[in-house]
């Protein structure tokens, strides 16, 4: 076997037992039963964006009735910042749709502003009492790919 030949093959095996790029804590357990898992950098609920490729924190404050979102990338542990000046959400709560315009936060701290933020915030006074409800993104654009339909409910996110 030649030198590149062996360094191919290495680096493919890598990569096929190096899944996400995380260390797997439970080696020779059967995982089909087990859902690949990230955890929200604030504490809120995700919302996986395409297979794996993005995702989009949802943190609710019920005294403010504010929704904050953050759109992450695949693993939840990078920002993303996006151009978009807001993001559309669908809501049905108690069998009504409630369409909220999550608007585009700038943040001097970060440098993000309007048009190149990852930050997006709406306020409803049914926030302030509504813990769970069926949510959908009608369109997302992140990037160069546009996502449609994305489907998920708050607080336990997407299936």
């Amino acid at each position: 076997m030649t030198t590149t030949l062996r360094a191919t093959l290495a680096a493919v095996l890598l990569c096929a037992f190096t899944a996400c790029g995380k260390k797997d804590d439970h080696a020779g357990h059967d995982h089909s039963a087990h859902k690949h898992v990230h955890t929200a950098p604030h504490g809120g609920t995700l919302v996986e964006v395409g297979e794996h490729a993005y995702n989009i924190e949802l943190l609710r404050d019920a005294a403010t009735g504010k929704l904050t979102a953050w759109v992450l990338d695949g693993h939840a542990e990078n920002f993303i910042r996006i151009k978009a000046p807001a993001l559309e959400l669908v809501a049905t709560v108690a069998g009504a749709k409630q369409t909220l315009s999550l608007a585009a936060v700038a943040n001097p701290a970060t440098n993000e502003k309007v048009g190149d933020t990852s930050q997006f915030e709406a306020t409803a006074d049914w926030l302030k009492t509504t813990t769970t409800f069926d949510g959908v993104f009608p369109t997302l654009v992140i990037r160069e790919s546009t996502f449609s339909a994305i489907k998920f409910n708050f607080p336990k996110g997407s299936d």
